[in-house]
C-alpha cells in the first residue's frame, strides 16, 4: 500500500468528519441484520463500526448491552460493571445508550466521578481490584473503536477476569444481540437517559488507578534522575490522568497537546491520508516527533489508551524492537518476580523477542493476535509481560501480582522513562546493545484492501494452501494455522525458515488484510519474503474467486 502524499501533514477541512451528519446518523439508521456488514460482529477487540454505514448505530448498543446484561445473569455475575468510554465522537452517545439498557437490567454501573473518560485499562485494573476482595464479582464495558478513525465506534465487554472476553464469552453475546436486532430490539429492556444517568454510580477510576501506578513502575527512581517527560495524548482518554501522575509522584511532565476534538482534527494524516490515532505511526506521531528534542523521553497514545507509543532522540521507537527492550529490562530489574515466569507474544511480533527470551532463559508462549489469548495465564501467574506488535503491551507489579489483564498504554510510557532513569540508556540505546549480541532483525507490516468474502478466504488459509518448499531461497521449517503456544487457530497464516518468515491474516476492525513479515538478513530479503506473501495471497484468492 502506497503512501499517501499528505502523510504526515495537518489535516484539512476536507479531511474531517461532519460530525452532525454522523451523529444523526447513530440515532436515525437501523442496521439490516441480513446484511454481514450491519451485524454485530466481535473482532479481536470488539464490535466496532461507523453509523454512517449502520455497522454502529443506537440499535447496535442497545442489542449488545441487552445480550451482555442476560450474559452476566446467567454466569452469576452480579457485581457493578465497570463502565469506561473515549473520546470518539460516537463513544458519548453509545456510553448514553449503554446506560439506558444496563441500568435498566438491575445492572449497577460504576462511572467515572464528574463525568469524563475511562481508558480501557483503567476499566482493567478497576474490575481485578474490586474482584482481589471476593465477593460478588463485578465485569465491564469499554466503549472505544481504539485507534480508528473519528467516524468510528466500538464497545468491547471485559469479564471478571479483567481482559478482553473469551471466544465463548462474546460468541454468545454476539449471537443473542443480533436476534435482539432482527426483531427490532423488541426483547431489549431500558429506560429513559436521565433516569440511567442518575441511577449510575461515581467512581473515583482517577486516583483508584494512579495511586497504585508506583507498584508496577520504579516513580521514585524517574523523580531522582528528573527524566523529562513529554505527553501528547493525542486527543485521548487518557489526558486528565497525567497531571495527577505529575503530582503524585513528583514527575517533570508536560502535556504538549491538550485538545480532544471529536473530529480530531489536529492529528496529521497517517499512512493513507486517513486521520487515525495510532500512536505506532510515524505519520500519526509527527508533531511529538518534532518536539522530540525537548525531552529526554516522550510518548504518545491512541484515543482508549491501551497502546503506547515511544519517543527517544532517536525519534519513534519501533513496536517490535520496543517489546523487545521492556522484556530483557524487566527481567534483569525485577527481582520479586519467579523464575518460572515467561514471556507472552503474538504470532505476527518480532522474533527478536524469541532470542530475547532464549538468552534469559526465560520461556516464551506464542499466541494468536488478540490479548484476550494472555488473560488465563496472567491471572494464572504463568506470564510476566505480553504484548503484541500493534504495540500493546501489560505486565505484572513488581510483587509479581497482577496489575491490567488488557493492555495499559500507560505503563509502557512510564516504563521508558524508568529504563532511561536506572540504565542511562534510551530505548533506542538499549535496542542496540541486545541486537549487537542477538542479531538485528528486518521486521514490516503492510496493509492491502479486502473485503468481506477476501477476509473470510483469508482467515481459513491451510497448510496445504502452500506448495513451494522454499521461500525466499530458504527451506521452508513450518506452515503454522495455530499458535504453539495454546494450540488455537490463528485466523490466517504463517510461513517460518531458519531466516525469515510471513504471516497472513485479515484485519478484524479494518476492511484490509495484513502481511508480517521479517528477516534476519536484510532489507532485500525482507522485501522478497514480502512479495512472495502476497502472491501467495493473490494466488489464493483468485482460486476462490473473490
Amino acid at each position: 500500500m502506497s503512501t499517501h502524499p499528505r502523510a504526515g501533514q495537518p489535516a484539512q477541512p476536507a479531511d474531517l468528519v461532519n460530525i452532525p451528519k454522523l451523529m444523526a446518523a447513530f440515532y436515525q439508521r437501523t442496521p439490516d441484520v441480513s446484511q454481514p456488514g450491519q451485524r454485530v460482529a466481535f473482532g479481536t477487540s470488539g464490535h466496532r463500526g461507523s453509523s454512517l454505514d449502520a455497522s454502529f448505530n443506537q440499535a447496535h448498543i442497545y442489542a449488545i448491552c441487552q445480550a451482555v446484561a442476560e450474559y452476566r445473569r446467567a454466569q452469576g455475575i452480579s457485581g457493578p460493571l465497570f463502565l469506561g468510554m473515549d473520546t470518539h465522537a460516537l463513544s458519548e452517545a453509545a456510553f448514553g445508550a449503554a446506560l439506558e439498557v444496563l441500568t435498566a437490567n438491575g445492572v449497577e454501573v460504576r462511572v467515572q466521578q464528574g463525568g469524563g473518560y475511562t481508558p480501557t485499562p483503567v476499566i482493567s485494573h478497576a474490575i481485578l481490584e474490586f474482584n482481589r476482595a471476593g465477593g460478588a464479582l463485578a465485569d465491564g464495558i469499554v466503549i472505544t473503536p481504539s485507534h480508528n478513525p473519528p467516524q468510528d465506534g466500538g464497545i468491547k465487554y471485559n469479564g471478571p477476569d479483567g481482559g478482553p472476553a473469551s471466544a465463548e464469552a462474546t460468541g454468545a453475546i454476539e449471537q443473542r444481540a443480533n436476534a435482539l436486532l432482527a426483531e427490532g430490539n423488541a426483547g431489549v429492556t431500558r429506560q429513559p437517559c436521565e433516569q440511567a444517568r442518575q441511577q449510575a454510580v461515581p467512581h473515583d477510576y482517577v486516583n483508584a488507578y494512579v495511586a497504585q501506578l508506583d507498584q508496577v513502575i520504579d516513580m521514585e527512581a524517574i523523580r531522582r534522575a528528573g527524566i523529562r517527560i513529554g505527553v501528547d495524548p493525542l486527543g485521548g482518554s487518557g489526558l486528565a490522568y497525567w497531571p495527577h501522575i505529575a503530582k503524585r509522584f513528583g514527575l517533570n511532565i508536560t502535556l504538549v497537546n491538550e485538545r480532544q476534538d471529536a473530529d480530531f482534527g489536529f492529528m496529521p494524516l497517517d499512512h493513507d491520508g486517513k486521520i487515525r490515532m495510532d500512536c505506532s505511526s510515524p505519520f500519526s506521531m509527527t508533531r511529538l516527533l518534532a518536539l522530540k528534542d525537548e525531552f529526554d523521553i516522550a510518548c504518545g497514545n491512541d484515543p482508549d489508551y491501551d497502546r503506547h507509543g515511544i519517543v527517544d532522540a532517536d525519534g519513534l521507537m519501533n513496536p517490535n524492537h520496543y517489546l523487545a527492550v521492556c522484556i530483557h529490562y524487566l527481567f534483569t530489574h525485577r527481582p520479586e518476580w519467579s523464575v518460572s515466569l515467561a514471556v507472552g507474544k503474538t504470532l505476527v511480533s518480532s522474533s527478536i523477542i524469541d532470542r530475547v527470551a532464549a538468552s534469559l532463559q526465560r520461556p516464551l508462549m506464542e499466541v494468536p493476535v488478540g490479548f484476550k489469548w494472555y488473560v488465563e495465564h496472567l491471572m494464572a501467574g504463568k506470564l510476566a509481560f505480553v504484548g503484541e506488535e500493534s504495540a500493546g503491551a501489560s505486565f505484572l507489579r513488581k510483587n509479581g501480582d497482577v496489575w491490567t489483564t488488557d493492555k495499559d498504554g500507560f505503563i509502557p510510557s512510564l516504563l521508558a522513562a524508568e529504563i532511561l532513569a536506572v540504565t542511562g540508556k534510551t530505548p533506542h540505546q538499549y535496542y542496540a546493545m541486545l541486537t549487537d549480541e542477538l542479531g538485528r532483525p528486518h521486521y514490516r507490516r503492510v496493509d492491502a484492501p479486502a473485503n468481506h468474502a477476501q477476509k473470510k478466504v483469508l482467515s481459513a488459509l491451510q497448510p496445504k494452501n502452500v506448495q513451494a518448499d522454499t521461500l525466499a531461497g530458504d527451506a521452508i521449517i513450518a506452515r503454522l494455522t495455530s499458535a504453539p503456544g495454546n494450540g488455537a487457530a490463528i485466523g490466517g497464516l504463517k510461513v517460518v525458515t531458519e531466516q525469515g518468515w510471513f504471516a497472513a491474516r485479515p484485519s478484524g476492525t479494518e476492511q484490509v488484510y495484513k502481511i508480517y513479515a521479517e528477516s534476519f538478513r536484510s532489507e532485500a530479503h525482507l522485501d522478497q519474503l514480502i512479495t512472495e506473501a502476497r502472491a501467495l495471497v493473490s494466488e489464493v484468492f483468485a482460486q476462490a474467486g473473490v
